[in-house]
């Protein structure tokens, strides 16, 4: 545990088990928060690469006044922009499918917003990483719905996933912030908050 967080309780507001696997990587002591109900809505004129930190901030507000001192709790959110299209989670098989027809053969860009809030202070960065994926049959894409079944995953896969072995070809930028949490500017953040 870093040294500025000692005596400090580390919260994360998460239900994705990815989130929780990757904070205890560089926390080794944290609680998950109690859910708390939030309506993921933004504005329509908003840019996509803000719709992720603007989340993460929706989620914190959310908490704050649960907060005790001492505490801090981490809240984030992940999106994948295609073309200047935000691709969420899929709502169905089709949709899964018809995603991951849009993403083979192209670059397109996972942006994470996070937000670290204790009771005096909050504070909400981003980070964007660019992901390749090579050319994929329709039939390795319905193979991979149908095995993994993405639904909880923005943009329909997971890197760490069969498809991410067989599909991406390069990232630029951070692998873990296409798993859910920018792990190394997360820590950086958490050092000085």
């Amino acid at each position: 545990m870093p040294e500025s967080l000692q005596g400090r309780k580390v919260l994360l507001a998460s239900n994705s088990p990815r989130r929780r696997e990757l904070l205890g990587l560089i926390i080794p002591e944290f609680e998950i928060a109690h859910p708390v109900e939030v309506d993921e809505c933004y504005p329509d004129d908003l840019p996509a690469v803000e719709v992720a930190p603007f989340l993460s901030l929706l989620k914190a507000k959310a908490y704050r006044s649960l907060l005790e001192p001492g505490e801090i709790i981490i809240t984030a959110d992940t999106v994948v922009i295609l073309d200047g299209r935000i691709l969420g989670k899929p709502h169905s098989r089709e949709e899964a499918v018809e995603m991951l027809m849009d993403l083979q053969g192209k670059t397109h860009h996972v942006v994470t917003g996070v937000t670290l809030t204790s009771t005096d202070r909050v504070e909400t960065f981003s980070e964007s990483t660019g992901v390749k994926f090579a050319p994929i049959s329709r039939e390795e894409i319905e193979s991979y719905v149908d095995i993994f079944s993405p639904m909880d995953k923005a943009g329909s896969y997971g890197i760490q996933e069969w498809i991410g072995c067989i599909g991406i070809t390069g990232i630029d930028g951070d692998y873990y912030n296409v798993m859910g949490l920018p792990l190394h500017n997360l820590y950086k953040h958490l050092v000085k908050f």
